[in-house]
């Protein structure tokens, strides 16, 4: 992981009402993280890919601990590609994770076959204390849209991050309205080329989310005061090396639901 000391800062997508998606799941641990797979699909046999996946997830993966869920990515320069995503979990989980039982055949066999590449296999930590997810149920028809920005930490100014993720933490928390709104850590180095260092989630419940202005700077200058927006900013721009967004949308059927 980029730990926040050299890279893990991220912002909010402004855009609100929407990795890796949060299910209200109780755990042992203190905290919760998500395992997340990016696959590109072969086109030519998108059928049966969705069929298998399907099946795979209702009997391998259907809920608790290791209930996966697949998501559409729709925008950006990953689209096309799937996001298979596992979770909540802890590092211990990972020891009795499926794998017997057929499992790993399956996967191999009935899934991967119709799959040209897997991209990456991730696992994002979230930030509890900046968080704001507490509305969720972990029904994700309810919210079927994540907004997702990704970070890239500007290794040299890493001394900026907590400070300003608290400023928009507190900032979302303060507007009006149901705003959910993760922020997770990659839990794995990235390096600066792949750059993935921190990914920020708006959950929506529609395309129509994005056309309502929720006021977001005005919000801003009234809990960190009425000269930050100039600051703000700058350290962003800082901070932050780079930046990109996708928007992923919910497979129910894939998912297995």
């Amino acid at each position: 992981m980029i730990k926040r000391s050299i890279s893990s800062l991220m912002i909010v997508a402004m855009v609100f009402g929407t990795m890796t998606t949060i299910k209200a799941q109780e755990s042992s641990a203190k905290y919760q993280m998500w395992e997340s797979i990016m696959l590109t699909p072969d086109n030519t046999k998108l059928k049966v890919l969705g069929e298998n996946m399907r099946k795979h997830n209702q009997k391998y993966h259907k809920d608790g601990t290791y209930e996966a869920n697949v998501f559409n990515i729709t925008t950006g320069p990953n689209a096309g590609k799937l996001i298979w995503d596992m979770g909540p979990i802890t590092y211990a989980h990972l020891d009795g994770r499926p794998s017997a039982g057929g499992h790993d055949d399956d996967w191999r066999d009935n899934v991967m076959p119709y799959v040209k590449r897997m991209n990456t296999a991730e696992y994002w930590k979230e930030d509890a204390k900046l968080t704001n997810t507490s509305m969720l149920d972990g029904d994700n028809s309810k919210y079927p849209l994540l907004y997702v920005r990704y970070w890239e930490v500007n290794p040299d100014q890493g001394y900026q991050v907590d400070k300003l993720l608290k400023q928009i933490s507190e900032t979302i928390k303060a507007m009006d309205g149901v705003n959910p709104w993760g922020v997770y850590d990659n839990e794995m180095r990235q390096g600066l080329k792949i750059g993935r260092h921190i990914a920020t989630i708006s959950f929506m419940k529609n395309w129509a989310a994005m056309d309502i202005d929720r006021g977001f700077k005005k919000t801003f200058l009234k809990v960190n005061g009425e000269n930050s927006w100039d600051a703000f900013n700058e350290g962003m721009g800082d901070a932050f090396s780079n930046s990109w967004d996708e928007i992923w949308a919910y497979n129910a059927k894939m998912s297995g639901k």
